[in-house]
């Protein structure tokens, strides 16, 4: 191939440069490799004192000798550790984004890999931590061994430091009591959020729209650092006669990335949940499915083993936090979102830590708290309802501010009802990229799309049809296309949640004749699969996961469950060839009840019986 005079313009993605990377490698290692000879960590602040919780960057720096002279080389990979204990946190690697002028050695076999690079402005070294200091004040030591190479730097931590944050200039006093009879729903399902976090915490803060105090989307770039860190969750809830889906939203204030090529970083981001609860009864149903949204493409998972693959596939199980709560988690930079038990997922949910790296769990409180620093735990967040916040502004011509834009008209497929006016399909932005974040009604899963199945924004708009185009449902019990409630397509009234079901049948019953002490309950019954058993005060309700429905169950109590906290809880089988487990503990969160889990791993049925005993 020959150049000419004219200037080389290459496009590539971050998926192509990352084989381009590995092929480079595999060149390099077949030619000569000049070996690490030393490696240097530089601190940018280049003074390495900081306050507590602040951050500074840590760059590992390798040299090696070809010939005589020391060389810098283009080598990544190094194990960088703080050496004391709860001495801080480093963030995954990055490639630096500061003033870097020492050129690189051209090592063999990476010669055209480097040179491609540099014909699209495009240069990568992921050598960089970000270092977040700890809370008590003292010296600190970071280590980095690259190839064998090692090398450390102290970093003081102190008061007396001088800030380099800049302070919040907007804090947002508590929310109203919501009368929105869908809110206690929302509430019970609300996620727990596994934030992974990177160079810029704060961009990877869950935030609401107008974290910096107005609607403008355009300035929210900008106004990053003086807008609040306040966490907050967008929720909507529509309503079938067979099933509740509950939306989240979840929005950050910039979608970045250590090397932002052309239109793939951009002003606000907005991605999130689509959860599918199915009535049966109780308060608060049973949650089947939750599809996440990652860069246009929907990945789903289930907690009801009888749901197949559709369209999608199934990418993996639920898995929960305190009970009720689905787990997600969410990729630092970008912002996509799957699910905790997924192969994208970098966060371990019976650990409690992120796979690389540092990161911010949220979880509702009902209360808009700040992360300490970017590896905080269990921050609390606030629910804010999309229907007042962003809908009530998404009409063409109802709002002024430039809080949206690319107004379209939803056209949904497969004869779904639409609606008579143009809604906006992105919120406003201009910084990086123009409107490239989308609230749920401009969302679309490329997958659906490009097969003609669902148009821009059906999937969120329509999430009875959406998901049961997605997957395969089973025959019974029926699932119903029809909305009860659906105010986004302008169908219905809101409906009050059913009574206390089985999870609540203990609000209403008297407090126990019997002194405290152990008791138990004694159950039998026929399982041909999976069932799970709702045990509640004195009553036990099965419900099926998968095989033939069980039959009656028998339960012979020694006195109630009592509504209260347990100091333990057994499960004692005496009879079936299979596993029985408690798979939720009574709590609060449950309306103190027991949730016990059988599944019977052979073909046909077997008899059950086994003894749940407890102590208050």
């Amino acid at each position: 191939m020959k150049y000419g005079g004219a200037a080389l313009l290459l496009f590539v993605s971050a998926t192509a440069w990352a084989q381009l990377d590995r092929l480079g490698e595999t060149l390099g290692q077949l030619g000569k490799k000049v070996p690490v000879t030393e490696i240097r960590l530089r601190t940018d602040p280049e003074d390495s004192k900081l306050r507590p919780l602040e951050t500074l960057v840590v760059q590992v720096r390798a040299y090696g000798k070809p010939e005589q002279d020391l060389v810098r080389l283009q080598r990544t990979g190094a194990r960088v550790r703080v050496r004391e204990q709860n001495g801080g946190w480093l963030s995954k690697t990055f490639v630096f984004q500061g003033k870097d002028d020492e050129k690189f050695h051209e090592e063999s076999g990476r010669s055209i890999i480097n040179i491609l690079r540099q014909q699209s402005g495009e240069f990568v070294n992921k050598d960089s931590f970000l270092y977040t200091a700890p809370e008590k004040e003292g010296d600190y030591t970071i280590e980095a061994d690259l190839e064998g190479v090692k090398a450390q730097i102290k970093v003081a931590v102190s008061n007396k430091a001088p800030s380099r944050v800049k302070p919040e200039k907007v804090n947002f006093p508590p929310e109203a009591r919501s009368r929105d009879p869908y809110r206690p729903l929302a509430e019970h399902y609300a996620p727990m959020l596994a934030q992974e976090t990177w160079f810029q915490p704060k961009s990877d803060m869950v935030a609401r729209f107008d974290f910096d105090g107005d609607w403008a989307g355009d300035n929210n770039w900008d106004r990053l650092e003086q807008g609040t860190s306040q966490a907050y969750v967008y929720y909507a809830v529509m309503e079938t006669a067979s099933h509740w889906f509950l939306i989240y939203n979840v929005f950050h204030a910039r979608d970045y990335s250590d090397k932002c090529a052309v239109g793939t970083c951009h002003e606000n981001d907005n991605e999130g949940i689509i959860l599918t609860v199915a009535k049966d009864g109780s308060q608060f149903g049973r949650l089947q499915v939750m599809e996440t949204l990652a860069h246009n493409n929907v990945y789903s998972v289930t907690a009801d083993e009888r749901i197949g693959n559709g369209i999608h596939n199934i990418d993996g199980v639920i898995e929960f936090h305190d009970w009720s709560h689905p787990v997600v988690f969410i990729e630092s930079g970008g912002h996509g979102i799957y699910g905790s038990k997924t192969s994208h997922s970098r966060y371990n949910v019976e650990k409690a830590e992120f796979a690389e790296g540092t990161g911010i769990t949220y979880v509702y409180k009902g209360a808009a708290e700040r992360p300490a620093h970017a590896n905080s735990r269990l921050v609390g967040y606030e629910l804010l309802p999309i229907l007042d916040h962003w809908w009530a502004k998404a009409k063409e011509g109802a709002w002024t501010e430039k809080t949206f834009d690319s107004y379209f008209q939803y056209s949904p497929l497969g004869g779904r009802p639409g609606i008579p006016f143009p809604i906006a399909g992105s919120f406003y932005g201009r910084k990086e990229a123009s409107n490239k974040a989308k609230p749920f009604w401009g969302w679309h899963d490329t997958q659906t799309q490009k097969r003609g199945v669902l148009a821009t924004g059906q999937w969120g708009l329509d999430p009875a049809y959406g998901v049961s185009r997605n997957l395969r449902f089973p025959a019974q019990p029926a699932f119903s296309l029809d909305y009860v409630y659906n105010p986004y397509l302008g169908i219905g009234q809101a409906q009050p949640l059913p009574e206390a079901g089985p999870l609540s049948t203990l609000q209403s019953q008297p407090a126990p004749a019997t002194p405290a002490g152990p008791g138990s309950v004694e159950i039998e019954l026929r399982v041909d699969g999976i069932v799970e058993l709702w045990v509640a005060w004195d009553t036990v309700s099965a419900h099926t996961i998968s095989g033939q429905d069980a039959g009656q169950v028998k339960a012979t109590f020694s006195r109630p469950l009592p509504p209260v906290t347990l100091r333990s809880a057994t499960i004692k089988k005496l009879d079936g060839r299979g596993d029985v487990k408690i798979h939720q503990m009574p709590s609060p969160a449950n309306e103190h009840t027991a949730i016990i889990r059988i599944e019977d791993p052979n073909g046909g049925a077997d008899n059950y019986r086994f003894q749940l005993t407890w102590s208050e």
